[in-house]
């Protein structure tokens, strides 16, 4: 069941875990703690550390790995990292230096905490040796000097807790040389320090403590038998104490290693050598390698393997078959080398390992995927470089335990919906090993487009006294998103059409954008207008983007001409003109508006009917002028009927009467300077009305201050004075006659 809710929690990481969240929490406990033991909050480290831990979930955390589940484990609802047994490092990681249980967990954030538990050891082994009694024989030909390997005391404990030195009781003749190993362990050479004489004594017994490094420190015991032999002359002599060798791993059986050579110049069995393993090989060494007795050639016989074992000691000793023969020694060390056998191997920790979706929102750096590369092997040959092949807009993230491939780029579902692609891992041997891990990543769609209208300002031309509903254009905007996030809809921005709302004047179809007129437009009233059509999609939240549309009314000629001077009654204009007019006479002027616009709205003027043989009119500015003169038995009055019509398309038209009268004859002279003459005539009556005004009012107010002192007056005065209705009728009666005798010269 967890292996099938592993996958799934990593995809969730894979989706919501950013490279931000991805911390390392470091803890320690030690050795021999009873189950249940509480080594550390991490719900409240990861809470100060950043992590946005929702106390609503009733689970914290979830492991997503864990190198020793039997040992320790998280409690999901409280995120206590606790012991779920005792722990016994010392069978856990033996004597490595360091022994360390890896976590990955996520939080119910979809973030995660890579946590590495150390296991402190405790002093809790004492030194034991392999026998409870160790034999020697030396000849008593030994010189001082002469070391002899012994049996090493094992302790299970690592470190500073481990066998430290060695004592050995009494010391007289002996003493001991504490020596190390190249896996750290240590061991003692028995010295002869002193001449040996059979005869003198010939047996010796010892004490030897093996003490380890703790406060206080344990201690193991071994009798020491030595037992003094006659002299054999010469014994057997190494050439080295010490051998280094290396071979490959995966050697195949009988391989050899290295040839030992002890010489032994005695004759006959004194100088026979035999060679055997002796002292601290354990059975694992034994079953890997041999030695020839009679030879010395050491060979592979096991499986050789360097992510097992890459160092093996081997103790030699070399033996005459001589009487009392005095055994040499020298240590073989036997380094295994490490061959590119094992290529990288590449886990995609994801429900589905050939596909991973990603929003197309997702920021760079977020982490998109969880990626576990391994190799066996060791050295150049087990360092894994990876890296994504191809241009993609992702990256890889190395981390001690596993990688990430994070967003490295702007990702657009609408460009590019889906990459494929391939992780490749290379360690450092020769010759290389690589593999290659293929995955797809679907970019999944995200409300990041606005509508986008075809152009940005639509113009359409409608003539006025449109029907209403009429359709006027339409407008489109295109979202490339799918779903609703791409589904568009429309409507008109309010605004304001000659103090009036806009939905007066238009009206859209929220889905497929028509315009239609909702009203008749005028041109006379409304030339053109403007308003905003809002595109909106239907994501949450919408987006949205806007358009102008100007609708332009062009003119229709519904207006007909309006004649506004000479002024009309009834439709009729009397006009009056002196019988001695001359040829050319400006007789009037004829006036017309249209509030039609360009040909609709010229007006050109025309006679149609009457005395026309005396009259010609102008086509543009509408002067009517005489064409002959008149005598005194031409009659006294002239009929015309003046056509103002414009030139539309269907042209419309106005007429009116005009009458003529012609008024008594002036002489020549006073006709040629009637202007300039009735210019001077009027304003020497202006100037004598209002000389007649101002002495009105001084006469008013003077009668209103002197009533009662001043009893004479001149009858004017008296009149004014005593009624003042005859001043303002006297005032009226001057300014009537001035304004009579203007019209008069006119």
């Amino acid at each position: 069941m967890e292996s099938l809710l592993l996958p799934v929690l990593l995809l969730l990481a894979v989706l919501w875990t950013q490279a931000a969240a991805l911390i390392n929490l470091k803890y320690s406990v030690e050795e021999e703690q009873r189950a249940g033991t509480v080594i550390a909050n991490v719900a409240k480290d990861a809470r100060e550390a950043g992590f946005a831990l929702d106390p609503r979930q009733a689970s914290a955390f979830r492991v997503v790995s864990n190198s020793a589940p039997h040992l320790v484990d998280i409690n999901p609802s409280s995120g206590l990292l606790v012991t779920k047994q005792k722990i016994d490092r010392d069978l856990l990681c033996r004597q490595s230096p360091k022994c360390i249980i890896s976590l990955e967990v996520m939080s119910s954030s979809m973030e995660i905490c890579v946590i590495k538990v150390e296991i402190k050891d405790l002093n809790d082994n004492a030194p034991s040796f392999p026998a409870a009694q160790i034999e020697l024989e030396i000849s008593e030909a030994a010189s001082p000097g002469t070391r002899i390997p012994l049996d090493s005391a094992y302790d299970p404990d690592s470190g500073s807790f481990g066998v430290q030195t060695y004592e050995l009781t009494p010391n007289e003749l002996f003493g001991l040389e504490i020596k190390t190993r190249g896996d750290g362990s240590r061991f003692a050479e028995l010295v002869v320090e002193k001449s040996l004489d059979r005869e003198t004594q010939s047996h010796y017994s010892f004490r030897i403590t093996a003490l380890d490094g703790g406060d206080p420190p344990h201690l193991g015991t071994v009798g020491l038998s030595i037992k003094v032999t006659d002299s054999n002359d010469n014994n057997p002599v190494f050439g080295e104490s010490t051998y280094s060798v290396s071979v490959p791993e995966n050697s195949p059986p009988n391989t050899p290693v290295i040839r030992l050579n002890a010489t032994d110049p005695d004759e006959g069995t004194n100088g026979q050598v035999v060679y055997s393993f002796y002292g601290y090989v354990n059975d694992r060494t034994r079953e890997l390698f041999q030695i020839d007795p009679h030879s010395g050639l050491v060979t592979v016989t096991g499986a050789l393997d360097y992510e097992e074992g890459h160092v093996y000691e081997l103790d030699v000793q070399a033996k005459d078959l001589g009487p009392n023969s005095i055994p040499a020694h020298c240590k073989v060390t036997v380094s295994v080398l490490d061959t590119n056998d094992n290529p990288p191997v590449i886990n995609l920790l994801s429900v589905n390992s050939e596909l991973v979706e990603v929003s197309e929102s997702a920021p760079p750096g977020y982490v998109i995927a969880l990626v576990r590369v391994s190799d066996r092997d060791s050295g150049l040959n087990g360092r894994v470089q990876c890296r994504l092949l191809g241009n993609v807009p992702f990256r890889l993230q190395e981390y001690e335990s596993f990688s990430t491939i994070l967003v490295d780029g702007r990702l657009d579902r609408e460009q590019h919906d889906q990459y494929n692609l391939t992780i490749q891992a290379r360690d450092g041997g020769v010759p290389m090993l690589q593999s290659a891990k293929s995955f797809t990543v679907r970019i999944t769609d995200e409300n990041d487009n606005h509508p986008h209208f075809s152009k940005p300002y639509y113009q359409v031309i409608v003539q006025e006294n449109n029907t209403p509903g009429a359709y006027l254009l339409s407008v489109s905007a295109r979202d490339p998103d799918l779903g609703l996030n791409g589904s568009v809809s429309y409507q008109i921005v309010p605004s304001q059409v000659r103090d009036m709302p806009v939905f007066t004047y238009v009206s859209i179809n929220p889905n497929s954008g028509d315009i239609y007129a909702l009203r008749s437009f005028n041109h006379e009233q409304t030339k053109a207008f403007e308003f905003k059509v809002l595109a909106k999609d239907g994501g949450l939240p919408s987006l949205q983007s806007n358009a102008t549309v100007r609708v332009i009314i062009l003119d229709v000629n519904d207006n007909t001409p309006v004649i506004t001077a000479p002024p009309l009654i009834n439709g009729t204009a009397e006009v009056y003109i002196p019988r001695n007019s001359g040829i050319g006479y400006l007789v009037t002027v004829v006036k017309a508006d249209d509030y039609d616009e360009g040909e609709n709205g010229r007006v050109t003027y025309d006679m149609t009917e009457g005395d026309r043989g005396f009259f010609e009119i102008d086509q543009i500015n509408g002067e009517v002028r005489t064409t002959r003169t008149f005598s005194e038995s031409s009659k006294a009055s002239y009929e015309l009927i003046v056509v103002a019509h414009d030139h539309g398309k269907t042209s419309l038209s106005a007429s009116a009467l005009v009458l003529i009268y012609l008024s008594p004859a002036l002489d020549a002279q006073e006709s040629m300077g009637s202007v300039n003459l009735s210019l001077i005539f009027i304003i020497a009556l202006g100037s004598i009305a209002g000389i007649l005004f101002v002495t009105m009012i001084f006469v008013a107010i003077k009668c209103k201050r002197d009533n009662k002192e001043i009893r004479t007056y001149n009858c004017v005065s008296v009149s004014l004075c005593e009624n003042p209705n005859a001043f303002v009728f006297y005032l009226n009666a001057c300014i009537l006659l001035t304004a009579e005798l203007i019209n008069s010269f006119d």
